[in-house]
């Protein structure tokens, strides 16, 4: 097909035929053809029928096939309806979005577990009468008849006999042996020079604390010192490093625990000051001290917790010093204290029993170096002194002390019976926990006294050293040991159910021969001995099982050994 000759009018035309098309719509449903007109007739017939098309003209009736003229002609409005929107609204988008696929599982898991057992015994007999016995009754009774008697009393001789009496059975492993099972130590109380001079086992067994000082010649009471404690139960104990650590402004002489609170412990200053610290507060440990106002004006050689009179479960804090002063101390929180009671030891006022030496003009108060209270009176306490008497001692007393010392309360001499005197200073004594009139005492002379407080001579005396003698303690188990430090390095352990003349054990704690000054027992583990040195070591030993076991009749042989010789 050839291409169709375009005309210049024929857009414009086209647009015109198109209009004349929308206004000559439909009329009763036919479209007139005379108003319909294309656009290359519009072109094949000239600008005249382009212009009468533009007109809206109808077409010539002047012989077929050729247009008439347009004519104009008024139609009725005609409208169309739009299809867009109902296109446009056609139109739609849908869009999803798809996350990543859910994964599920089931699972499930089944357990069973059965077991057989069965246990065959042998098959049961029928029990069946016993075959009777051949035997000659007559004979056997009077054979029982004849016997009676003798069985019978022999049967009383052993239901009266004492032979296991004290005897307990004793499942735990035999130690033979004494051995040492720690070796404590402060580096930096050490590097002081400072020596171990008191310990004290709190009241669980488990905690041990050592005061450093000094206790040979020389001012010591400006200088700093330490109250150190090891948990001996925890694990990885360093022997070097304390659980606790107090620093202390003056040497410390004396300590001991409460009897009941485990982190408790008073101490005995140099200055003369006495402490209450609380070893659970590492931060602020001190609960309480007395000053230097009506206290001590001498070195506190010991102090001891005793249980108030009309309140068994508070306790209050005993100290003894060399200025001759016994005071008993209440702590009443928020770190105060009071002054409770008083005594004070006067020559002068001393009982007259025994000779002692005449003291030095002007010279009236006693020093006192060490106590020891009974267990079997809780107010009689034994004295040691400078001048190396023991005194047996009351809190009852009542006789007032002769003496111009200040006090905030009454001082009373305590004093009631002198025992004769050791050949120097007394430097520890120690009550029986097993009889009530048996003591210790060591002295410098290096000999342990056993008194009884029905005499003044001693019952015995044993040369133990030929230096002083620091410390000597009961057992809490054995009524018949004791154990004493010695200025050569030595601790002796004595049974005297084996000999009263010689240690059954001397241990040696320290090898260059350096003073121990200080041991005490350990009442919950009972194996268990602690020893302080010069050297400002603490050794713990434990004793070998005949230390620990006592024997039968051992009360009977120290009440015995007690009744001869005080006859």
């Amino acid at each position: 097909m050839a291409p169709m000759a375009s005309c210049p009018q024929s857009s414009a035309l086209e647009s015109r035929g198109r209009s004349a098309l929308r206004a000559t719509a439909r009329v009763g449903g036919a479209v007139s053809t005379a108003t319909r007109a294309h656009p290359w007739q519009l072109c094949s017939a000239g600008s005249a029928g382009a212009v009468a098309l533009a007109t809206g003209g109808a077409a010539s009736a002047e012989g077929p096939g050729r247009p008439g003229p347009l004519q104009d002609e008024t139609l009725g409005v005609a409208s169309v309806p739009s299809q867009w929107r109902g296109v446009q609204g056609i139109r739609g988008a849908t869009k999803s979005c798809q996350t990543a696929s859910i994964v599920t599982a089931e699972a499930s898991a089944q357990t069973r577990k059965h077991a057989d057992a069965e246990v065959q015994t042998e098959a049961l007999e029928p029990a069946g009468l016993l075959p009777v016995s051949q035997h000659d009754s007559p004979r056997l009774a009077a054979f029982l008849q004849r016997v009676e008697a003798m069985v019978t009393r022999e049967l009383n001789k052993n239901w009266q006999s004492h032979a296991f009496d004290g005897f307990e059975v004793n499942w735990t492993e035999q130690q033979q042996t004494v051995t040492c099972l720690h070796t404590l130590g402060y580096p930096p109380a050490q590097r002081q020079g400072l020596h171990v001079t008191s310990v004290s086992w709190n009241t669980t067994g488990s905690v041990v604390a050592c005061a450093y000082g000094r206790l040979d010649d020389g001012d010591w009471s400006t200088l700093k010192s330490f109250v150190c404690a090891w948990n001996l139960d925890r694990r990885g104990l360093n022997p070097r490093q304390p659980s606790v650590v107090v620093e202390v402004p003056s040497a410390v002489m004396s300590l001991a625990f409460h009897p009941t609170q485990p982190s408790h412990i008073a101490g005995g200053l140099y200055s003369g000051e006495v402490l209450v610290w609380d070893m659970s507060r590492p931060e602020d440990p001190l609960l309480w001290r007395t000053g230097l106002e009506d206290t001590h004006t001498d070195p506190v050689y010991q102090v001891a917790w005793l249980p108030e009179p009309r309140h068994g479960h508070r306790f209050q804090v005993l100290s003894v010093a060399t200025d001759g002063k016994v005071l008993l101390w209440q702590g009443l929180g928020t770190g105060q204290r009071q002054l409770m009671e008083g005594f004070a030891l006067v020559m002068q006022q001393l009982p007259r029993n025994t000779k002692l030496k005449k003291p030095h003009r002007g010279e009236t108060e006693v020093g006192a170096t060490a106590v020891a209270f009974s267990s079997f009176d809780p107010s009689l306490f034994v004295l040691g002194t400078e001048g190396g008497f023991p005194l047996k001692c009351s809190l009852a007393a009542e006789e007032a002390a002769v003496t111009r010392t200040p006090a905030s309360v009454p001082l009373r001499a305590p004093a009631q019976f002198t025992f004769s005197p050791h050949g120097g200073p007394v430097y520890s004594v120690s009550c029986s926990p097993f009889h009530r009139n048996l003591f210790l005492s060591a002295g410098t002379d290096g000999h342990v006294h056993l008194y009884s407080m029905l005499q003044a001579q001693p019952l015995t005396s044993l040369q133990l050293s030929h230096k002083y003698l620091f410390a000597v303690r009961w057992s809490p188990v054995r009524p018949l040991v004791f154990a004493a430090a010695s200025g050569e390095g030595d601790v002796l352990l004595f049974d005297l159910q084996k000999s009263s003349q010689k240690p059954t054990v001397l241990i040696k704690q320290t090898q260059d021969e350096s003073p121990v000054y200080c041991l005490e027992f350990n009442r919950q583990q009972t194996q268990l001995l602690a020893a302080g040195d010069a050297k400002g070591t603490v050794k713990v030993w434990q004793l070998s099982t005949e230390f620990t076991e006592q024997g039968p009749r051992e009360t009977e042989d120290l009440d015995r050994l007690a009744a001869e010789v005080a006859t």
